[in-house]
């Protein structure tokens, strides 16, 4: 319930709605007039000086309602626009209007006539709204407005304000001078900066308390809200130079966001990750028990490539720590490089542009084919391997694939049995397996002799599965006719020096593990892994985790969502519906998964409910998170 006596003031424009009602107006007003955009700029910038304290209210007034030469007829479908123009975070917590109506009003120097209809359908009646009302002419032209109306001069809400003579605490929440002036005054008690919509310097500086949304606001005040906990007071950090879009999607859904161009060390990790609860990394920086440990609030990993090794995934399980990564959407980046390196390298192309480089012209078609009509063998037949299958046969090779799992072939591919089967028989051996450590050296000194004398060897995979020393060797001693290397056992944390026993081979193609690194590619993944980001910390949602039970959960929005992780152990789904049935919570959904080792269960309830029901719901054995959503 309300504190005793607690009054709520809002600002009508740019607070409860996203815009400037009269901004808005303006572009109706002025469409198709070759002046629109020139008119505008005036108009806003007019707005902001008065917002801003820089000229009176009353100036900003006058001189915007001179140019918008508006009428009476515009202001339905003013109204119209607005609807559609409601905050984000105050649409999604309509409740808190309904219930708390009586202690709620709207101090605005806006008007009447399109706050009124706007703000009646989050039940605040007119008689607790404060605004400008418009003059018209005799043809129904807006001229001016009421100038007895004390909102109509400058720090007319001070007076307006004063007027109203509320009683108990009363909370100012706006997102301009004009706002912030009732607190200064000494009439109000305290002032909310409302940034959701625009962040005004001069009005968070005078701030009791920032507020990106209305959730903020509401929880600061422990008030009915649509979610728990404010998605600005959670914490995402993203590493290594991550695609300015993954900054973007998750600022823009609410977060507080980080951004950090380089890897970080396991120290300065371990120094940057307390209070963080969304980690996102590619492949250099390592997720390790000792980090981990350190993370006191950690939530979720996002992997923005599809290797996961660098991240200590059982440790994660143990932690209630979820990791997601993104196992497709780089496929066809790699796929082109190796398309791309096949073919340089059955041209000799790289040697005879060195010669050129060096002012040798060397025109001869010894060492150089054609592709077509020759035998790739595709080791690793996933998501990679399977569109490298496809493009390989549109150009006229002959595919043949090996995997350790029974993999359906697509068009004319063959399956063979043995990895010795494939590399006997291939023209050139292409590597897409995953990081496995098991596979550490999976092509070496022996499988090497298995090939083909001249083939040619592709590894876009992981640097550990080839032995690189056996690799040199065959490739100086002519085994093998060349090789296209894209990553290493190991590699620098950052740009810089770097060496290979394969440097200044004539017959070798090195690139710095960049296949998967276009433009299209890092886009890709900078929505894909802050959507599952953003899906689970929103909803709960685990599919496409690496580590965790996969559950696809149903939007629900007239309940309250628990979500339990525990060690898998006998008993504890029973616990936690004793709980539930001890504060006859009623259970509108439940839905379970587990591994050998982790259980997770999200239940939806009643809205209403016992705030000691997730005291107790914290405390069952072997409980290892649990978080509160709605």
């Amino acid at each position: 319930m309300n504190q005793v006596g607690r009054k709520y003031v809002f600002d009508f424009d740019s607070t409860l709605t996203r815009v400037e009602a009269l901004d808005v107006l303006a572009e109706m007003t002025l469409h198709g007039k070759s002046n629109k955009e020139e008119v505008i700029n005036e108009i806003q910038k007019i707005t902001n000086l008065g917002i801003d304290g820089d000229i009176s209210f009353t100036e900003s007034l006058e001189r915007r309602i001179k140019l918008l030469k508006a009428h009476k007829n515009d202001l339905e479908g003013l109204v119209q626009e607005l609807r559609q123009k409601i905050s984000k975070s105050i649409e999604s917590n309509k409740e808190f209007f309904e219930k708390f109506s009586e202690d709620i009003y709207v101090i605005s120097c806006g008007f009447k006539e399109f706050i009124d209809p706007i703000v009646h359908e989050y039940n605040i009646p007119s008689e607790r709204v404060y605004a400008n009302t418009f003059e018209f002419d005799a043809e129904g032209y807006i001229v001016g407005f009421d100038e007895k109306n004390p909102l109509s001069q400058h720090n007319g809400k001070i007076e307006c304000l004063e007027q109203m003579n509320l009683e108990g605490e009363v909370q100012v929440i706006g997102d301009g001078y004009s706002d912030y002036v009732m607190r200064e005054a000494g009439i109000a008690h305290k002032f909310f900066a409302y940034t959701e919509n625009v962040h005004r310097e001069k009005a968070t500086d005078k701030a009791d308390h920032v507020a990106p949304n209305l959730d903020e606001f509401l929880f600061v005040n422990d008030l009915p809200r649509n979610i728990s906990y404010p998605k600005n007071r959670i914490k995402i950090l993203l590493l290594e130079n991550v695609h300015p879009a993954a900054f973007d999607n998750l600022s823009e859904d609410g977060f507080s966001v980080e951004l950090v161009k380089t890897s970080l060390s396991e120290q300065e990790l371990i120094e940057k990750i307390k209070g963080v609860h969304v980690l996102g990394i590619r492949s250099k920086t390592q997720v390790t028990q000792k980090v981990l440990d350190a993370a006191n609030k950690l939530l979720v990993v996002g992997a923005f490539c599809i290797g996961t090794t660098q991240i200590d995934l059982d440790y994660c399980k143990t932690k209630g720590v979820v990791v997601f990564n993104a196992p497709y959407s780089n496929t066809r980046s790699v796929v082109e490089l190796a398309i791309g390196e096949i073919i340089m390298l059955m041209r000799n192309i790289f040697p005879l542009s060195t010669e050129l480089h060096e002012g040798r012209w060397n025109k001869t078609a010894a060492n150089s084919r054609e592709v077509r009509g020759k035998n790739i063998g595709i080791v690793g037949y996933g998501n990679i391997g399977k569109q490298l299958s496809v493009l390989a046969e549109a150009i006229g090779m002959r595919v043949y694939y090996y995997d350790i799992e029974d993999k359906l072939a697509i068009g004319n591919a063959i399956r063979c049995e043995t990895l010795e089967d494939l590399l006997n028989v291939s023209d050139v051996v292409t590597l897409h397996i995953d990081d496995n450590k098991a596979n550490r050296n999976f092509i070496g000194e022996r499988e090497i002799k298995q090939m083909k004398k001249g083939a040619m060897l592709i590894n876009l995979s992981r640097g550990f599965v080839v032995d690189i020393d056996a690799l040199s060797e065959a490739l100086k001693s002519g085994k093998l006719g060349g090789a296209a290397i894209d990553v290493y056992p190991e590699e620098p944390r950052a740009n810089g020096e770097f060496h290979t026993d394969l440097q200044g081979l004539s017959n070798v193609i090195l690139t710095p593990h960049i296949g998967g690194s276009t433009e299209e590619a890092q886009r890709n993944i900078a929505d894909f892994v802050p959507n599952k980001i953003m899906d689970y910390i929103n909803s709960g949602n685990t599919v496409d985790a690496v580590n965790f039970p996969n559950i696809r959960l149903p939007k629900q929005t007239n309940a309250h969502r628990f979500l339990h992780i525990h060690k898998n152990v006998p008993g504890i789904m029973a616990k936690i519906n004793k709980v539930l049935a001890n504060y006859e919570l009623n259970i509108i959904g439940q839905y379970l998964s587990t591994d050998s080792e982790l259980g997770y269960v999200i239940t939806d309830v009643d809205k209403e409910y016992n705030k000691d029901v997730v005291k107790a719901l914290r405390l069952i054995d072997n409980t290892i998170k649990f978080r509160v959503l709605y």
